[in-house]
Formats: structure tokens, C-alpha cells, sequence
């Protein structure tokens, strides 16, 4: 979740006056620091490898101003520019609190009517469109090879926590830089996520163990409705990952799943495996194939855990991957923990109601 104050919080569980505003750069010349917003919403799926979209609508004139993107430098135009985009929280006698959702690129801008429709994109988005020319053979440690990939278009920074290590000589990435790039975060088990301030932050792959917002259905409008799903497609209950070693053997890991859950190694879902296969020059050991195996099974069984549809209060600082409790009497769920796996958060009054996908977890 974004960082908000005490009394930014406190507002949030009651009525509060919603803000938008946008800066637009175009490398690092500011192009326009107040954009006219009028309507807008911010979609994010964890499932994409792009997860962010944001829609906008801006006046066509404002203030004396037009906002077409005529010009190659238009604040609007989609030659690299790219829109910082703050959410304000009113916070009492006329004070307003600002925060930042993120760092998006113009991905189109079309002028409608009396409006101009603009299109924004996560920064991943560079890394996606960004193809290799020629096969990538990296030849230093796994966090060389991700900041090879990824900068200058993206800063990369790195927890603490992983520890980093060489990379096989001879391996090629072909020309999909980004499916590199999430090739050797699943050889290495790690994550990486866009932070609000435009960062591509690498960490261990693991779920959230603290919940940042409690979601109650029928309390006070919180939550305005909630409803199951599940599904079989694409459902896995073992991955196999598989490398070669220096001495040409095969190095095999393999990761079922024994969490308890509906679909899991053994039960009625299926009692015999149903396997997801990974290879990757990347892993040299039992031991790396192993976590590999295990981080993909995580990943797979995220995309196929139960999940409940929430329609709450929008809240500018919830961001996709964060830990909620949901609690619901109809449904017969008390406190029970998940994780955001997609939003729908619409910018201004007038929006409708914030949409939620969560997961649950054990």
C-alpha cells in the first residue's frame, strides 16, 4: 500500500473529497505540471506482464489552453512522454493530501468531441515493445543480466534479500526482452514489481504477511458486494523445473502442491499430478531447480486460487499485491486473508465504485 498519514487514513473510512492531478515529462524537461483531468481509471492485473492501464479524459480547451497532441512536444503526445499521476485525499479545512499512483507512459491520445481520451501504460511497457535486435548472451550474475535487459529505461533496484549469482556461459535470450526478463526472476525466485516512483524493485517471491485494509461486507459500505469464482482452467498441482550442469547432466526440481487447498497433489481434484514444465539454462543445481519449481507452482496456483469480486470505496494508496482481510457474513468468510490480484480504481468522484479481484491464502 502507498504510505498515507494518520489523518489521510482516518478520512478514508468516511466520506472524503477526491483529487487527480498529472505532470507530464518528456525526458526530463516538465511539459505541463497540472493537467485538466475530467474522468479516469487505473486497471491493474498481476496476470499481464504489462499490469497497469490508465485511462483518462481531458478537456480538448482549458483555461486558454488547448491539450490536442499537435506537436511532437504536446504534453499529450506519445513520443515518450510520460505522466506522473497523484491522487489527493482532502483531508479537512480545505488541506489536501497527495499521493502518488505512478509513473505511466502515453501509450495514445486521441482527441473526441470536446475531449481529448488518453491512453497510459505501466513502464514495463518500454521493456515490452523494446525487442533485441540480436540474441542477448549475458555473461556476468543474474542481477546484471535483469539490469541488461531492463536499463536505461527502467531503474533497477534489488532487496537484500536475494542472493545474487553467476550466470551459465553460452545462454541466450532471444528477441522478447521482458519474457527474458521474467525467465530468470523464475530461475532466481523473485518478483518485481513498478514501485509509484518508478522503479522496477526485485525481491524474494513471496506473498504479504501483514494485511493493510480490512474489507467487510455490509459495513458502512465498504464493501457494496462480493462474489465468488473458481475454475479449473489452468490449473496445475506440480511444476518440474529443469536445467544442465557443468558437467551436461540434467538437474531436475520438482514442486507439488501440498497447501491444503481444493485443487491440491493427491485430493479429488485430480489424484494423479498435473504438471507445468520449466527449463532454464539458468538452473545448474538440484537446489536452484528446486525453488525455481516451487516459484513457478507459487505463480500458477495464484492464478487459480479462489478469488472474490469486491466492489468497495475507492482507496487511493490500495495497490495490486497488497494483503486485505475480507469478511463476509453471507458468504461465511471471517477475516479470511487475500491478496489483491487485479483493481479497477476510478480517479474521481462520479466513477463508481472501486473493483476488486482477490485470491485467498492460507
Amino acid at each position: 500500500m502507498i504510505e498515507l498519514s494518520d489523518a489521510a487514513a482516518s478520512v478514508l473510512t468516511r466520506s472524503f473529497r477526491r483529487y487527480v492531478r498529472a505532470e507530464s515529462w518528456l525526458g526530463e524537461q516538465l511539459l505541463a505540471e497540472d493537467i485538466p483531468i475530467s474522468a479516469g481509471a487505473e486497471q491493474v492485473d498481476r496476470a499481464l506482464s504489462v499490469p497497469e492501464r490508465v485511462t483518462l479524459q481531458v478537456p480538448l480547451r482549458d483555461r486558454g489552453t488547448s491539450w490536442a497532441p499537435v506537436d511532437d512536444d504536446s504534453p499529450l503526445a506519445a513520443n515518450g512522454q510520460r505522466l506522473r499521476v497523484e491522487l489527493g485525499v482532502g483531508i479537512g479545512h480545505g488541506a489536501i493530501e497527495w499521493l502518488t499512483r505512478g509513473w505511466f507512459v502515453i501509450h495514445s491520445a486521441k482527441p473526441q468531441g470536446a475531449a481529448v481520451d488518453v491512453e497510459l501504460r505501466g513502464l514495463l511497457q518500454l521493456v515490452d515493445e523494446a525487442r533485441l535486435v540480436s540474441p542477448y548472451q549475458p555473461s556476468g550474475t543474474l542481477g546484471s543480466t535483469v539490469r541488461g535487459l531492463v536499463e536505461p529505461a527502467l531503474t533497477v533496484a534489488f532487496d537484500t534479500g536475494l542472493t545474487d549469482r553467476a550466470v551459465p556461459a553460452g545462454m541466450n535470450i532471444d528477441e522478447d526482452r521482458l519474457a527474458g526478463v521474467y525467465s530468470v526472476l523464475d530461475a532466481w525466485g523473485a518478483d518485481a514489481r513498478v514501485t509509484e516512483e518508478g522503479w522496477l524493485e526485485v525481491g524474494p517471491a513471496a506473498d504479504p504477511t501483514e494485511a493493510v485494509l480490512d474489507l467487510t461486507d455490509g459495513a458502512g459500505g465498504t464493501v457494496v458486494d462480493v462474489a465468488g469464482e473458481s475454475t479449473r482452467e489452468g490449473a496445475v498441482n506440480a511444476v518440474v523445473a529443469r536445467g544442465t550442469d557443468s558437467a551436461g547432466n540434467q538437474v531436475q526440481g520438482v514442486a507439488y502442491d501440498t497447501s491444503g487447498g481444493p485443487k491440491q497433489y493427491g485430493g479429488d481434484f485430480n489424484p494423479l499430478p498435473v504438471p507445468e514444465f520449466f527449463e532454464s539454462p539458468l538452473l545448474t543445481t538440484v537446489a536452484q531447480a528446486q525453488l525455481a519449481a516451487r516459484t513457478r507452482l507459487a505463480r500458477k496456483l495464484r492464478a487459480v486460487a479462489r478469488t472474490f469480486e469486491v466492489a468497495c470505496v475507492p482507496h487511493p494508496a490500495l495497490q495490486a499485491g497488497d494483503l486485505v482481510t475480507l469478511t463476509s457474513g453471507r458468504l461465511g468468510l471471517q477475516a479470511q486473508p487475500c491478496v489483491v490480484e487485479r483493481l479497477t480504481l476510478p480517479y474521481l468522484p462520479g466513477g463508481g465504485a472501486m473493483q476488486l479481484a482477490v485470491r485467498t491464502v492460507a
